[in-house]
């Protein structure tokens, strides 16, 4: 079963500097990518952003930037945020706190930001608290499920649309397992929102205060 939202009792158990939205009441989202730059898809994904005047957040895999820093420079030139997402996709409950927090300071020297977020949306309570000083722990309101083609693409953008409010924080996926999906329900998101008057930002310290 999906949970394109997080259960409530969860989002009560996390600390304070875990985000999951962002408290807003004007008609603006906050669409996140995770696990790139890939040149397979980011490139595509960079251009529907533009025409929807649409600007992002990529948590940022750091041998990916490592691998492919032009790419990775085009993303801050066309005025998106970015955000650390550990140097090769590390899973927080299959290693010790010390290992995790390496892996995230060697993406540090690639990818600078105070904005993280843990693959897989697993961390441990003592790599939260270790983390606490240095980064702003986002999750998210609303997860796309583009990387599980098994989600029937009717059910995934109503459940999208239906959960979709002020201050969401969406993930999308630009790596090659989630392309298919996610370039072909992207545009149709952000059109259908965009109609709606909504504004598309990538998060900002200032929206976390």
């Amino acid at each position: 079963m999906q949970f394109f939202s997080p259960p409530k009792l969860l989002k009560l158990l996390t600390p304070a500097h875990v985000v999951w939205e962002i408290k807003t009441t004007e008609k603006k989202l906050f669409v996140t990518f995770d696990d790139g730059p890939n040149p397979s898809i980011t490139p595509a994904v960079l251009d529907i952003l533009d025409e929807y005047d649409a600007r992002a957040t990529f948590f940022c895999v750091g041998e990916k930037v490592a691998a492919n820093p032009d790419l990775y420079k085009e993303i801050l030139a066309r005025g998106h945020a970015v955000g650390n997402h550990t140097y090769s996709h590390v899973n927080g409950w299959h290693i010790s706190t010390a290992e995790y927090l390496e892996n995230i300071t060697a993406c540090d020297r690639v990818v600078k930001s105070g904005l993280f977020r843990p693959p897989y949306g697993k961390i441990t309570p003592w790599q939260l608290r270790a983390l606490k000083k240095h980064y702003t722990i986002i999750m998210w309101s609303l997860m796309s499920y583009d990387f599980d083609p098994r989600v029937k693409k009717g059910e995934r953008v109503s459940e999208m649309i239906r959960k979709t409010a002020p201050g969401s924080v969406v993930v999308f996926h630009d790596s090659p397992g989630a392309a298919k999906v996610c370039l072909d329900i992207l545009p149709g998101y952000l059109d259908f929102f965009s109609r709606k008057g909504y504004a598309f930002e990538p998060i900002q310290h200032n929206h976390l205060q």
